[in-house]
């Protein structure tokens, strides 16, 4: 019995339709990157699990897919080698771009420019739960500064977050928060040591809610006392200036946590000053699990679509450190293209020409046809404009459904009378309009 054919859950094949949705995507991101001075950069595949393991935290280390050394590695080993997962796996495929990113720097400081400046487009793989926008395989499109402190680079980071969804057409706002603030709560509420167990906990509130968040805080070993300090901080009303008025007040005694304050008043002063047509928010409750962030960090939320967060990153100052590259911060962050995807076709974004593989069709009518027909091709391509004949001579209605089932917007037909008098009939396959068209003027009609 043949082979059902079927791919593993959580991964999508793409067809030429979406390709080329996708496409548009990559191609804005990457044009605003580029904009901000950013070079590509790409990494491979897999990374060895030296590299990735202990970056994502206890969590993230978990959703690592681990690849076995060889194929047929394992056939020779015992029982107790084959359940000691660091002797038959010593790759893995990447969590994300971030830490391949470290990698590199580290690898090649000597051939690099700091501060460096590069954006990456490129697969990872995550072995999370498949859901309604979460999958195992999924694009990221991440730009990064390595080399500088300069808080110019968060607030470069919100306007380019800004451009990218003014672009797309997809209404967001950017939330804000810092990872030296949430270090002053802990430390205000006296648990400055489970700094990663109350930020773990608290990422989790949009989703779970505040009565689940205390239930795990509560089992991470964090007193009902130090919870109820910090509830209200999480629950802070009012503007950005008047939040962090408030936690002024609050974390006042916690030295790093003033750093933070201190550092969110000027990402966002000058934010304000350059006039960002976006909603940017301080939220407290903004925690991000990854444990390498040490300053800002964001994410971005659809307002009109419900999905999870479809962009966000951080400020990390030792991330490169582990690979022997230590006091080189970072900041990054990192555009989730397959959400940026669903919210475009959830609510109607994709422009209308981007699903146009082909825009003009000539029909095949004969051999002295054909012949025209090709000329003129070729005159149409030199324009850059994507055509092509139909392969066949065959009825015109066939030919005709052929163009509207590819979705091909417009229709050359060059038939005997076209010949006699040089002008070809375009029709518009959208609105059933027809007009005769000079050959030498069809190009200049299309372009």
């Amino acid at each position: 019995m043949a082979q059902k054919p079927s791919i593993p859950k959580g991964t999508r094949d793409f067809s030429p339709e979406e390709m080329m949705r996708r496409n548009y995507i990559f191609d804005t991101v990457r044009a605003v990157f580029r904009t901000f001075g950013f070079a590509p950069l790409e990494t491979p595949a897999m990374e060895n699990l030296s590299t990735l393991l202990g970056k994502y935290g206890d969590e993230g280390d978990k959703l690592l897919f681990k690849i076995l050394n060889s194929g047929d590695y394992a056939a020779g080993l015992s029982d107790d080698a084959l359940r000691t997962p660091s002797r038959i796996c010593e790759k893995g495929l990447r969590y994300d771009l971030t830490v391949p990113l470290a990698r590199y720097v580290v690898q090649h400081q000597g051939e690099i420019v700091f501060p460096f400046k590069r954006y990456q487009i490129q697969p990872v793989w995550r072995a999370d739960r498949p859901q309604k926008g979460r999958y195992r395989e999924f694009y990221q499109c991440d730009v990064d500064v390595i080399g500088s402190r300069s808080l110019l680079h968060e607030v470069e980071l919100v306007e380019i977050v800004e451009r990218v969804f003014r672009k797309l057409g997809i209404r967001v706002a950017l939330k804000m928060n810092n990872r030296k603030i949430l270090y002053g709560i802990a430390e205000t509420i006296g648990h400055a040591d489970k700094m990663i167990e109350i930020t773990v906990a608290i990422d989790k509130l949009e989703k779970v809610g505040i009565d689940n968040v205390r239930a795990e805080l509560l089992e991470r070993g964090i007193g009902a006392e130090a919870i109820d300090r910090l509830q209200p901080i999480l629950e802070l009303q009012g503007d950005n200036a008047q939040k962090l008025d408030r936690l002024e007040q609050i974390i006042g005694g916690s030295e790093t946590g003033m750093k933070g304050i201190a550092e969110m008043r000027t990402v966002f002063a000058a934010v304000e000053r350059l006039g960002c047509d976006l909603p940017v928010e301080l939220d407290l409750s903004l925690a991000r699990g990854l444990n390498y962030y040490t300053g800002a960090i964001f994410e971005v939320k659809a307002l009109d679509y419900a999905i999870g967060s479809i962009c966000g990153g951080g400020r990390y100052d030792d991330l490169t450190g582990i690979f022997g590259l230590p006091d080189t911060s970072g900041v990054g962050i990192s555009f989730g293209a397959d959400r940026i995807y669903d919210v475009m076709t959830g609510l109607g974004l994709f422009p209308e020409e981007v699903g146009f593989t082909t825009r003009l069709l000539f029909v095949n009518l004969g051999r002295e046809e054909e012949r025209a027909s090709l000329e003129l091709l070729r005159a149409v391509r030199d324009r850059g404009i994507a055509s092509e004949i139909y392969p066949e001579q065959a009825k015109m209605k066939k030919q005709m459904e052929y163009a509207n089932r590819r979705g091909i917007p417009f229709v050359a037909i060059v038939g005997g009378d076209e010949l006699a008098t040089r002008m070809v009939t375009l029709k518009d396959m959208r609105s059933g309009e027809q007009e005769k068209i000079p050959f030498a003027e069809l190009v200049h009609r299309l372009g």
